[in-house]
C-alpha cells in the first residue's frame, strides 16, 4: 500500500532551464515525507491525501529527531511547471530497528483515467530515529512498526544500482 501526497510546484522551484532543479527535488521529497509522517495542528482532519500516514509515536515524538542517513534519487523525466499538484507516492522499502527506508515515486498530476501519466522521479531516503536527549538512535516503537507495516513494499529499484 502506498500513501499519496499532492505537492504543488512553486515558480521558485524552476531553474534557468524551466524545470524543477535537482536540489529542489530533495526539498519536494522532504515536504512529502513530513506531510506523510508527522501531524501538525489541523492536519489529519481533511480528505485522505492530507491525513498523515502514521504519526511518530506520540510518547516518543517530542523527544525524537529524524536524521537522513542517505538519499538516492534517479531523474526519469524533467518536470516543468504545472498548476495541478504532483502525485508523490511514499512507502517503506524496509523497516529496521532504529531506521527506515522511505521510497518515493513522483508522478504527474492525477487526471482523467484516459490521460497518460509520467513517472518523473524515483528516490529512497534512509531515516534514522534519534533520541533528542541522548543524541543516540532509538528503536522504533511497537506502535510505529504496527502502523507502518501495511505500507511496506519492495524497495525502489534504481537503474545501474550498485551491487546489482
Amino acid at each position: 500500500m502506498r500513501h499519496h501526497v499532492p505537492i504543488r510546484l512553486r515558480w521558485a522551484d524552476l531553474d534557468a532551464y524551466n524545470h524543477v532543479n535537482n536540489s529542489t527535488m530533495l526539498t519536494l521529497l522532504e515536504e512529502s515525507r513530513v506531510r506523510a509522517f508527522w501531524a501538525s495542528p489541523g492536519v489529519g482532519d481533511g480528505p485522505e491525501p492530507d491525513r498523515p500516514l502514521a504519526v511518530i509515536d506520540a510518547a516518543a515524538g517530542a523527544r525524537t529527531l529524524t536524521l537522513i542517513a542517505r538519499n538516492e534519487v534517479e531523474y526519469l523525466a524533467p518536470i516543468t511547471y504545472q498548476p495541478e499538484p504532483l502525485d508523490v507516492q511514499l512507502w517503506f522499502g524496509k523497516l529496521g530497528a532504529a531506521s527506515a527506508e522511505v521510497c518515493y515515486e513522483v508522478w504527474s498530476p492525477v487526471g482523467p483515467p484516459e490521460s497518460e501519466r509520467t513517472r518523473y522521479t524515483i528516490a529512497a531516503s534512509t531515516i534514522v530515529f534519534i533520541d533528542a536527549e541522548t543524541s543516540r538512535p532509538r528503536r522504533m516503537s511497537d506502535a510505529e512498526r504496527e502502523a507502518w507495516t501495511p505500507f511496506v513494499e519492495e524497495p525502489v529499484r534504481f537503474r545501474g544500482a550498485r551491487g546489482a
